[in-house]
């Protein structure tokens, strides 16, 4: 399985940037799918997370009420619906596949990552 993520940008705090992962290669429908953010100095983190089955979704405490995560299964493709983004939120975001997963926010769990893109929210 391989993922590319795009949608990365710089926007101004206050705004909103869509990030999508595509998947390719052997069977992605049957993968869970997360965001993670990775800043200097500290450890990737989960953002949002979507199990396999699509039935169980997950947001860090930070992003709830502003990121929302789908899931496209006939494109094959997640999507991080970013609003009201502040200068916390930047970082480089990357998507995560776990094969059959329950879409846990923990990094451990994936074995499968994107190039990541860059968000940079600044006025």
């Amino acid at each position: 399985l391989q993922l590319v993520e795009s949608g990365g940008g710089l926007v101004q705090p206050g705004g909103s940037l869509k990030l999508s992962c595509t998947a390719s290669g052997e069977s992605p429908y049957y993968y869970a799918y997360g965001w993670f953010r990775e800043v200097p100095g500290k450890e990737r983190e989960g953002v949002s997370t979507i199990s396999s089955r699509g039935d169980v979704i997950r947001y860090a405490d930070s992003v709830k009420g502003r990121f929302t995560i789908s899931r496209d299964k006939d494109k094959n493709t997640v999507y991080l619906q970013m609003n009201n983004l502040g200068p916390e939120d930047t970082g480089i975001y990357y998507c995560g596949a776990e094969y059959l997963g329950p879409g846990a926010l923990g990094i451990s769990e994936y074995d499968t990552w994107g190039q990541g893109t860059q968000v940079t929210v600044a006025s």
